[in-house]
């Protein structure tokens, strides 16, 4: 970073552009974020590698089901859980077992008690609705929002509907995730929060162009409540959908680190010594 001083407004749209290694992360995630500590973050690191989490339970969604399975059977909630008393006793929960081989890796195959559907026979035997709750996990998003009538269960199946990931199934282990996944997930489980900073790092990345039109559908709902989203990104779609480009540059490693434009994307249009101005004009 070379004498960097830069104006980043509250309540729109910026987008910090440039090439790799040029100083955006440099000047956001810890420059910026260092200053922010309570910014909500959306990186592209892995969301849990426990084998245990998974979609629903990341989200809080498998706490309000566990909830509604004890009441329509008047049982505890524990039940419900593969990491309580429902769990199956082969497998302790995890619908797999491991098998030691000598000078091998381990082998994992489906458990042959509960056929890797995680709970004991009598658990699977309770019902909400018609559907037991290793049928609820085994549902995708969209298939849940059909399913699910619960207010708060909706609202979160919702927000994962929003990002793009109406394929995701609610048991599917996060460890299963791609980057573009994971960042989506952590976005869905932050949308309901208001006034805030939100930092994310190239979200577009490994987006289909259909979802990448999700996406900045949700990065503009939140701008309308009043949040302050900071995008570092490549992508021209987000760049040119941006209220304010902070365009670091000219190159990368030492020879960036500098501004090269401070405006609205229609300003750099007609910024000379910027490469993300060339590309933007094309």
């Amino acid at each position: 970073m070379q004498n960097v001083s830069v104006d980043i407004p509250t309540g729109v749209l910026t987008v910090v552009t440039g090439v790799a290694g040029s100083g955006k992360s440099s000047l956001i995630n810890e420059v910026f974020q260092h200053q922010h500590p309570d910014a909500i973050v959306i990186d592209q690191s892995a969301v849990g590698v426990n084998s245990r989490s998974n979609p629903a339970t990341y989200t809080g969604i498998l706490d309000d089901v566990r909830k509604a399975f004890a009441a329509a059977n008047k049982v505890q909630a524990s039940l419900f859980s593969f990491n309580s008393k429902g769990a199956c006793e082969n497998c302790q929960g995890l619908g797999v077992v491991f098998t030691e081989l000598s000078f091998f890796d381990s082998v994992k195959s489906p458990c042959e008690v509960c056929g890797g559907k995680r709970f004991k026979d009598e658990v699977l035997a309770y019902k909400l609705n018609g559907k037991s709750i290793s049928d609820v996990l085994a549902m995708n998003v969209q298939q849940a929002l059909e399913y699910f009538e619960i207010k708060e269960v909706v609202r979160k199946l919702q927000a994962m509907s929003d990002v793009g990931l109406d394929y995701l199934g609610l048991g599917q282990p996060l460890s299963t995730l791609s980057g573009g996944e994971c960042q989506r997930i952590k976005l869905a489980s932050e949308l309901h929060k208001n006034g805030s900073i939100y930092i994310m790092d190239e979200p577009t990345t490994g987006l289909h162009m259909s979802d990448i039109g999700h996406l900045m559908e949700v990065i503009n709902r939140l701008v309308d409540t009043g949040n302050t989203v900071v995008v570092i990104e490549h992508n021209l779609h987000v760049i040119k959908n941006a209220d304010w480009i902070i365009d670091m540059g000219p190159e990368g490693g030492s020879k960036g680190g500098k501004v090269m434009f401070e405006g609205t994307p229609e300003k750099l249009l007609t910024a000379k010594n910027s490469l993300t101005s060339q590309y933007l004009r094309n």
